[in-house]
């Protein structure tokens, strides 16, 4: 396996970046570039490849504390790479997407399927239903005096947006609504009143199905 300095210039990531394009660049380059270095006892090449395996592992539950338990790699580097991650989801969140269905929104939360505590999710929309932010608003066992309406609308007003879809997960994998998700759903229908915003919907999901409160006419 080759290291960076036994490369040839136009063979080296950035070089090859600047001639030929990112997307000609293997994944590991690109993490070489956006490394910049490698570690004391690894090679930026060597410590890439171990860190593109971790994506290619398990992507989808990629931390700060599992990429540091890559050998070689410090809490600066794996904290860049967290934040190109999360950038670069906000900015594909908001490539107009426009959602018509629930089954655009259960696939929208695929990163929280698997979560093992229940996760509150507020999407906001634009008057044509286009995605404009998906934030997590609460984590932990829900009840409506923990789900405030303040909390849940408050970035919505700051996007100035037409409508929200809240979500949330079942870990159990029972996708019934309890009386507390009913409530906690009136609630914030009350509120999405009083302050002009639509609540298109709220998703029940867990990693086998979902199901749409609006479909079943408890919305």
């Amino acid at each position: 396996m080759k290291k960076i300095n036994d490369l040839v210039a136009v063979d080296k990531p950035r070089e090859k970046l600047e001639t030929k394009g990112a997307s000609a660049l293997k994944d590991y380059e690109l993490m070489a570039i956006l490394m910049g270095s490698g570690s004391k006892d690894k090679d930026v090449l060597q410590l890439s490849r171990e860190i593109i395996k971790n994506f290619e592992n398990d992507f989808e539950n990629i931390t700060l504390d599992s990429l540091l338990k890559i050998s070689g790699l410090g809490k600066a580097k794996a904290s860049k790479i967290i934040s190109a991650i999360e950038l670069s989801r906000r900015y594909l969140i908001k490539q107009n997407t426009k959602i018509t269905s629930p089954v655009q929104i259960y696939d929208e939360l695929r990163d929280f399927k698997n979560k093992q505590q229940e996760y509150f999710i507020v999407i906001t929309l634009d008057g044509a239903n286009h995605i404009i932010e998906k934030r997590v608003v609460f984590i932990g066992t829900l009840n409506s005096s923990l789900v405030h309406p303040r909390e849940v609308f408050a970035d919505a007003l700051t996007d100035r947006a037409a409508g929200i879809i809240i979500a949330h997960n079942h870990p159990s994998g029972n996708l019934e609504a309890s009386k507390e998700d009913i409530n906690i759903t009136n609630r914030l229908k009350d509120g999405a009143k009083l302050l002009g915003v639509d609540l298109m919907d709220h998703i029940i999901f867990s990693k086998d199905g979902f199901v749409s409160l609006q479909e079943q006419n408890k919305l």
